[in-house]
């Protein structure tokens, strides 16, 4: 990409696209293409073909994309269908009507069958049933995937396809209904630490932030409570599931830079001649559900005890990808689990702490 090209970042606010904001920032290049929701809606065929008439962005990176966790991706299916289908569909379409040279489209690595061979390599795309709790947007992906592969070989478009491990870093969705499972273990056991140490004003102040009025100690306890959270007769944090599924995490900054390597170093041809359809990102390495709540309680300060609920849904037992392919082509993650996730719940707690506090209980 040369440092003066119109460069679209489609979906700048969330938590892939604001890294991809930073990640291009810092390699200097200036003139970085954006629009909010209230702009431009990328579910709109013709709002997105006036867009890139008008702005004739030459490189493309798709961060827009309806997201969330087991909880939102279960109960939210419809939507994250037609959300994600529309916003891949239209974009890809209108970057071939309007010459766009390059585009990126990052995806997620539920697109694999619920019980493909571990660690998961590119072809095992379509081989098998899909985890049944994220099966809409893993088909939506699987859309995008094959729509930028399909451009490819009907008319020469140079779109590629990244699908990273389990994302987590700055900007993420902290919802603890809608959040990514790494946000809301980070929030849980900051609310945790807050009740360990009796600060009940910091746990109102946390939910205020989320939109959310607790008026009376009674209130906080019962919220607390509510999300598995007590203090009575000892300390405990309740996490869904049984704590032994698998996952592979990977930083956003890390993403961002497999992205722009990619968009500068790897050409669409190179990867579908070779006989696959997208490249995996990761760090190639795993850690238990139990082990991650356990590192995330490490790094937040959380002394008591961390107990599982088995009734909830465990989702696809493994998930580690196979990244031999873009460790070939010379890209690596830089930033370990135990690093990021200190990281993350330090910056967690922080913005907390800057927040305007309310009146006293």
């Amino acid at each position: 990409m040369e440092k003066d090209a119109v460069i679209y970042i489609a979906g700048h606010r969330g938590m892939v696209g604001s890294a991809l904001l930073r990640r291009l920032e810092a390699g200097q290049y200036r003139n970085i293409l954006t629009a909010g929701h209230e702009v431009l809606d990328l579910t709109v065929q013709q709002a997105t073909d006036r867009f890139f008439e008008k702005h004739r962005p030459q490189y493309v990176f798709i961060a827009a994309a309806r997201v969330g966790g087991i909880m939102a991706n279960n109960s939210l299916r419809a939507q994250f269908l037609y959300d994600n289908l529309l916003m891949a569909a239209n974009i890809i379409h209108a970057s071939y009507r309007y010459g766009v040279k390059k585009l990126l489209f990052p995806g997620s690595s539920c697109i694999y069958p619920r019980m493909a061979p571990q660690p998961l390599k590119e072809e095992a795309l379509l081989t098998g049933p899909l985890e049944f709790t994220n099966e809409p947007y893993a088909i939506a992906k699987i859309a995008g995937i094959k729509l930028c592969e399909s451009y490819y070989r009907q008319y020469g478009c140079d779109f590629l396809s990244l699908m990273p491990a389990n994302l987590y870093g700055p900007n993420d969705n902290y919802d603890l209904l809608t959040g990514h499972l790494s946000a809301v273990l980070v929030r849980k056991f900051y609310l945790a630490r807050c009740l360990q140490q009796g600060d009940l004003e910091a746990v109102r102040t946390d939910a205020a932030r989320h939109g959310l009025q607790l008026a009376t100690e009674a209130a906080i306890y019962q919220w607390l409570e509510d999300n598995g959270i007590r203090s009575h007769p000892s300390l405990q944090l309740t996490l869904w599931g049984s704590g032994s599924p698998r996952r592979e995490f990977l930083h956003v900054d890390d993403l961002a830079d497999a992205c722009v390597f990619a968009m500068e170093r790897i050409s669409a041809a190179r990867v579908y001649e070779s006989g696959i359809s997208h490249l995996n990102a990761g760090t190639g390495r795993d850690h238990s559900i139990r082990e991650l709540a356990e590192l995330t309680a490490a790094s937040s300060g959380f002394r008591g005890e961390i107990a599982w609920n088995p009734s909830k849904p465990d989702g696809t037992p493994r998930k580690l990808l196979d990244v031999s392919r873009m460790s070939d082509l010379g890209w690596k993650a830089k930033i370990s689990p135990e690093e990021g996730f200190q990281r993350v719940a330090a910056a967690y707690a922080a913005s907390q702490a800057a927040s305007p506090q309310s009146s006293g209980l």
